[in-house]
This record gives structure tokens, C-alpha cells and sequence, in this order.
């Protein structure tokens, strides 16, 4: 099995003057990256913290999650005085997604990052930020995940042993690469074998649209693909460049059809535990890394393309009207918004206009 490379720093000065990474940066510091992320404790101090707060993804170092997060970290280490020690575990380090949304309900590690997708498999009421083709722009996500719609989720991760930072961070928006064929229209996922995460939704919106969906952790996508277990695959391109996705897939249709993100996760209890004083620095440099994140995201998003091109990705841009209208016909957004029930639905269509 592929392992991905783990965890890397870059400052703010790597990126542009807003501290944004760039994608020069980005590519230049990925080696850097791999050395630096052997260890499965990167973060460690020169006395005894009070408290050792473990936060787990699943993203490659190389990832802006990774690059904000080793920034957020040592902004809590320096507010708190050495109190916190906050270690960042990226890249699967311990464990799958599935394994790691257990340990940190049981609390074994203390904050994961996990899209509110696969989230749903715990908090069904997550998933609906994911609804296909929702969110035409970013004016509308931010919108909504910043306003009602992300209130009424974090509301229901709540009621677990979770709960979510009030700042969503980034995935962007995620495009369909395939090995066999270009994908332009919604017939062209007749058959194909797409790898899509452990989630319901994903599932049966790529089933509606022809495809046989198959689930498959991240830590396993590329040598899917590789193997051909799996003929498609559906992700930013952030990922499908941190990821080396381009090295096991031909074509890149940019369908834009879904905006993910990552709600930071926290256990209550291991939070409960941090006096007053240091839940309020660990909330602001949570929160704060998140909108840089969104930025950064943003940012390499729109520059990957040409770079990809170059190794060897070929791309075209759809019509998202049919692909709506295949939704439309097999029922997709009407079994979901029975599932998500009247009010939920409400709330989404209130950002991002009427679906079915």
C-alpha cells in the first residue's frame, strides 16, 4: 500500500504576503516536508506541558491543513507558555478515517479533522453541506457554513460526545479524474468504478449518476487506482496533487460538483479539562487557522491546474445543468431532503437556491 508523506512546516514568508501559500512555495518545500515528518510526535517542548492534546487528519504534508496546523500549534504552545503541547498527526498516522473519528469520540486523541460527509455516518444531519451541485460559488459556502446552515449542523454534533469549532475549514471544491475515459457528460459515468469516501451521500448521489460507487479510505486511493480496483476518483485538485493522484489517473473533469470541507472535531471531555483561560486561546488559533486555510485552499486550487497539466493530466470543463438534471430524475434531491427532513432543507436552499 502507497503511504503518503506526513507533515511539514512553511512560513508565512513561503507564501505571499499575506502569508498565503503559493504554489511555487508549495511545491518547492514538499521534500522539506517528508524529512520533517517522520515523527509521530512533531511538536514536542523543552519542559513538561500540563496538557498534550493530540490532533489527527488524513491529508499529505504537503497539504495547507498541515502548513496552518503546525502554525496554529505553535501559536498555542506560545499563548499558553509552554502549558500546551498540541501535536499534529497528518496523514493517517494513526489510523483511517473511520479509526480515527472512534478515537477521538473515545477520546484516545483529542481533535481530528474529518469532512462532514464521512462525519455523517455518525451526525447524519452533516452531510447536507454536501449536497450535489448546491453551492454555485464560494459567496454561498461561506454563507452558509458561517451562518444558519453551519449553526444547525454544529447543533447536531453537539448532541455526541463532539463537538465542532465554529470555523469550517477548507477542502475546496472536488473534480472527477478517471483512467479509462474523459467525463463530460452524465451518460460517460455509465459503469465506471468510482472510489468515493465512506459516506452514504456519496455513494448514492455517484450511483444516481450511473456510476458503481465504491468506498474506499484515502489512505488506500492510490494503490486502488493503481491496482485498478477502482477506475475514478473524486477530490480537490489540492489533494489530487498532494496525493500524486496524477500519477495513477488520466483524465480530469473539472465538475465542480460538490464543496467539501473539515469541521475540527473536538472530544468535550479532553477539552473540558483545559481551564477556561486555555480553551480560549485553543478556540482562537483554531478558529483563526481555519479562515488562513480557507485562503490558502482557495489559492492553490486555482493555480494546480497548469501544474498538473504538465504531468500529464488532461482536463475539460462540463455543463453542470444535466448532471443537476440526472440528480433531478433519479430522485436524488428528493430522497435526500426526506432525509434531512423540511427545516434542514429549508436551511439549505436558503443559501443555495431551490434544488429539487
Amino acid at each position: 500500500m502507497r503511504r503518503f508523506i506526513d507533515e511539514k512546516k512553511i512560513s508565512p514568508a513561503a507564501g505571499d504576503k499575506s502569508g498565503h501559500l503559493s504554489r511555487r512555495a508549495f511545491l518547492k518545500t514538499a521534500s522539506v516536508a517528508a524529512a520533517c515528518a517522520t515523527g509521530l510526535a512533531p511538536l514536542t517542548s523543552a519542559h513538561a506541558a500540563e496538557f498534550t492534546l493530540k490532533y489527527a487528519n488524513n491529508l499529505p504534508a504537503t497539504h495547507p491543513m498541515n502548513t496552518r496546523a503546525r502554525e496554529m500549534a505553535a501559536r498555542i504552545g506560545k499563548e499558553s507558555k509552554g502549558r500546551i503541547d498540541f501535536q499534529v498527526y497528518p496523514s493517517n498516522q494513526l489510523g483511517s478515517d473511520t479509526d480515527m473519528l472512534s478515537q477521538v469520540r473515545s477520546g484516545a486523541i483529542d481533535y481530528f479533522t474529518l469532512s462532514p460527509l464521512i462525519l455523517g455516518t455518525l451526525v447524519p444531519a452533516a452531510q447536507i453541506s454536501g449536497i450535489g451541485f448546491a453551492f454555485g460559488n464560494y459567496g454561498q459556502v461561506w454563507s452558509a457554513m458561517d451562518g444558519d446552515l453551519g449553526a444547525h449542523v454544529r447543533s447536531e454534533i453537539a448532541k455526541t460526545s463532539l463537538f465542532a469549532f465554529d470555523k469550517i475549514w477548507d477542502n475546496g471544491y472536488r473534480e472527477t479524474t478517471t483512467s479509462t475515459h474523459p467525463i463530460v457528460k452524465p451518460d460517460d459515468f455509465k459503469g465506471v468504478k468510482m472510489r468515493v469516501p465512506i459516506s452514504p451521500l456519496w455513494t448514492s448521489m455517484f450511483n444516481a449518476l450511473g456510476a458503481s460507487a465504491t468506498s474506499v479510505n484515502f489512505a488506500e486511493v492510490y494503490s486502488a487506482l493503481q491496482t485498478h480496483i477502482v477506475e475514478g476518483q473524486e477530490n480537490p485538485l489540492a489533494v489530487i496533487a498532494t496525493g500524486k493522484l496524477y500519477e495513477v489517473q488520466k483524465y480530469c473533469a473539472m465538475t465542480n460538483h460538490m464543496w467539501d470541507g473539515f469541521w475540527f472535531l473536538a472530544n468535550k471531555q479532553s477539552f473540558a479539562r483545559l481551564p477556561p483561560e486555555l480553551q480560549v486561546i485553543v478556540r482562537n488559533a483554531v478558529n483563526d487557522a481555519a479562515v488562513k486555510e480557507r485562503a490558502d485552499v482557495f489559492a492553490l486550487n486555482n493555480s494546480l491546474k497548469a501544474d498538473l497539466q504538465s504531468k500529464g493530466l488532461q482536463f475539460n470543463d462540463i455543463d453542470q445543468d444535466p448532471f443537476r438534471d440526472k440528480l433531478r430524475s433519479a430522485g436524488f434531491y428528493a430522497d435526500w431532503h426526506k432525509k434531512f427532513g423540511d427545516e434542514a432543507w429549508a436551511l439549505l436552499e436558503k443559501y443555495s437556491g431551490k434544488l429539487a
